[in-house]
């Protein structure tokens, strides 16, 4: 972690260092992007998620427990992995090469090399590997990288609810056909939603054209969209469904965490 640092020092293994300035960060998916000035910098080649697929052998490289840069092999266990609680933004591939305290922010690659995601947690009773390591997939790295290169920040879209995940009680208290979607169980008053007429226990089913199947599909759908732009949203209300317009917002920024997650039993 690099939040609350006073300096950072970052080591290659050609045995350099260099003092390191943090060009931006983003709490809510757990990643920085940091800037050294040295000559000749190695590079990683950065894979292609699309063609990642449950089985592919992985290597995950870190340091772990202090000893000093280590590799560790598995293979890819998920993807997609979410509701973990970890971040805010979640979409994890899970794998069982070893990773322990220290292995946060290294690198999983693949067996050619190329950069799959970067290390960021792990399931544990003891403090060590148990086989379910958490990776931050490369698309969610390198859609960060580049909006912080380009403007400092991640800039996301907000609406101003507080949604829940649908299930068969729930469908049944409203009585509702549908299975899938968010409920609304508050609106921020003031806010875009409320501007747009959404009501509590509003049933948000599409955001843009996109089907919404829980809070974790609407908070990523709406997170991806820009502040300013008009979009269409629809909803289910007391079982008719219902068409809104709503103004995307700008996301603030989250509160500061009392704790990093890395290090963190999850």
């Amino acid at each position: 972690m690099v939040d609350g640092a006073d300096e950072i020092e970052v080591a290659l293994t050609d045995g350099r260092k260099a003092n390191a300035k943090v060009v931006g960060s983003d709490p809510e998916t757990d990643l920085a992007v940091l800037k050294i000035s040295l000559k000749e910098l190695p590079a990683i080649t950065l894979g292609r998620l699309e063609n990642v697929q449950v089985g592919d052998v992985v290597l995950a490289i870190g340091n772990p427990f202090g000893v000093g840069q280590t590799v560790t092999m598995g293979i890819v266990s998920a993807l997609g992995r979410s509701h973990l609680g970890i971040n805010t933004f979640e979409n994890f591939i899970q794998t069982d090469a070893a990773i322990n305290p220290g292995n946060s922010g290294g690198a999983l690659v693949d067996a050619q090399g190329n950069l799959l995601g970067i290390n960021t947690a792990i399931y544990s009773r003891s403090g060590g590997s148990l086989g379910i390591g958490f990776a931050i997939p490369v698309s969610t790295a390198k859609q960060v990288m580049e909006s912080i290169i380009s403007t400092g920040s991640v800039t996301r879209g907000w609406i101003g609810v507080e949604p829940q995940d649908m299930t068969p009680e729930i469908a049944e208290s409203f009585g509702l056909d549908a299975k899938e979607g968010a409920l609304i169980a508050a609106v921020v008053q003031g806010g875009p939603a409320d501007k747009a007429g959404v009501k509590p226990g509003d049933v948000l089913t599409s955001v843009d054209g996109q089907p919404i199947t829980d809070t974790t599909a609407l908070l990523n759908a709406i997170a991806q969209l820009k502040p300013g732009v008009d979009i269409k949203m629809k909803v289910i209300r007391r079982g008719k469904p219902a068409d809104l317009t709503v103004t995307i917002g700008k996301r603030p920024p989250p509160p500061r965490r009392a704790m990093p997650l890395d290090e963190e039993e999850q």
